[in-house]
């Protein structure tokens, strides 16, 4: 597959199509070297790297467009509120929402995850109700809900998985009840890699009228996601797992809900009109966008969208799928290693603890060979503690990645078993 064929903006290379692997050069960080060897960056999971027409595009923002936005009349902010502005309009078409409002700009997941739970959750969650996630899912989709179940004396509960890493999906429809008001799902588990039913899972909650939310933070840069096609209610996820800038992020919802839905912060932007007796709300989508947001992270996420909407993501999927069975078919022949999540169906992660060995022990001396994973719990303890572990270690591939980069990191584990075995 490293031959496939993908069309790349005429901005930012010389000729096309290009093979994944001559994307790399877009990618100024890949070419730096670190402990003296060539960076080999495995932890796309924590964060991907930035091509550089986006790291282009945040410079020319400050440079020639720095304003604040909607409020102003002069050109710079009518110019920053433009580009601001076409950036929602590509997450829209990026997520193929029916609307624009749809889109509201969040700092990124977790964000967009503790605005639904305060807002739409205080207003639907009452006492004795029921809160449905999965037992896979990252903090950020466990603590908003432990924190409204708290508040309102309803019940967390949880969608077990099985050895594999796998939802089981029997369990999922006995907990299907008429006390749920919301399920919380994640798309693709950033601990393990499972890549969830979501469709079928959504269906099954809407042939009950249950709302859906669905934690796509680590599903946006390896696959299509067509809200209406899922007819999930609400979809999250952040800017900084697609080649975009941090701190900025995207909630999709459903105009109806959010229209029904009480403001989750007060402030700027956010109003119609105020006096010390009543406050109008705005519009969506500003209604729950108070304040000055990150404008040139928005605009920088729509440069990311540009980038990866030039990419073929069918070909982007089979490709990072090739990398992870290479990946995998070498790790499990390493003596004491042992994968932990082996779904059927499996994004590009790959995490994995040696006998005798801490995790954070094996990145320490992988770093130490310029090769950058992730190692601890993966801000999803839950899922450590069914497989028994305390930490594992975790690579994460994106298109960039190589198999010759695979070899770097086996090379690695077995040093590491050298050195520690």
């Amino acid at each position: 597959m490293t031959n496939v064929q993908i069309e790349i903006p005429a901005t930012l290379v010389d000729e096309k199509p290009v093979s994944i692997t001559g994307c790399r050069h877009h990618f100024p960080l890949l070419h730096e070297r670190v402990n003296g060897k060539p960076l080999i960056y495995l932890d796309n999971a924590a964060t991907s790297q930035k091509p550089q027409i986006v790291i282009d595009t945040v410079i020319k923002y400050y440079q020639t467009e720095n304003s604040n936005i909607h409020r102003g009349v002069h050109y710079l902010s009518e110019k920053a509120t433009q580009a601001y502005e076409k950036a929602r309009g590509k997450v829209q078409q990026f997520l193929h929402a029916a609307y624009r409002e749809e889109i509201i700009f969040v700092r990124g997941t977790t964000e967009g995850i503790n605005l639904v739970a305060q807002s739409y959750g205080r207003q639907n969650v009452k006492e004795g109700d029921e809160v449905l996630i999965s037992a896979m899912e990252h903090h950020s989709n466990i603590v908003p809900w432990q924190i409204l179940c708290e508040e309102k004396g309803a019940t967390l509960c949880v969608i077990p998985m099985n050895d594999a890493g796998e939802l089981v999906l029997d369990e999922y429809e006995k907990l299907l009840t008429a006390r749920t008001k919301i399920v919380a799902i994640t798309h693709v588990s950033n601990a393990l890699g499972t890549v969830n039913p979501i469709k079928q899972m959504i269906a099954s909650a809407r042939k009950r009228s249950i709302p859906v939310l669905v934690d796509g933070a680590q599903a946006v840069p390896h696959m299509n996601v067509d809200v209406q096609d899922l007819e999930c209610d609400f979809y999250v996820f952040s800017s900084h797992k697609v080649f975009g800038p941090t701190g900025v992020g995207v909630l999709y919802g459903r105009k109806r809900l959010l229209e029904a839905m009480p403001p989750y912060q007060g402030g700027g932007d956010m109003i119609k009109s105020v006096t010390f007796e009543k406050t109008v709300y705005n519009d969506l989508p500003y209604k729950f966008e108070a304040g000055t947001p990150n404008i040139s992270g928005g605009i920088g996420l729509g440069a990311a969208i540009d980038y990866v909407n030039k990419l073929d993501l069918k070909a982007i999927g089979e490709y990072e799928h090739e990398l992870l069975a290479y990946a995998t078919e070498k790790l499990v022949k390493v003596p004491g290693v042992r994968i932990i999540g082996t779904a059927k169906e499996k994004a590009a992660v790959l995490s994995f603890v040696i006998e005798g060995i801490h995790p954070h022990d094996v990145g320490t001396i992988l770093d130490a060979e310029g090769i950058a994973i992730r190692t601890g719990h993966h801000c999803a303890q839950p899922v450590m503690q069914r497989f028994g572990v305390p930490a594992t270690a975790r690579a994460s591939f994106a298109f960039y990645n190589t198999k010759e980069e695979v070899d770097a990191l086996i090379n690695g584990v077995y040093k590491v078993k050298e050195i520690l075995g």
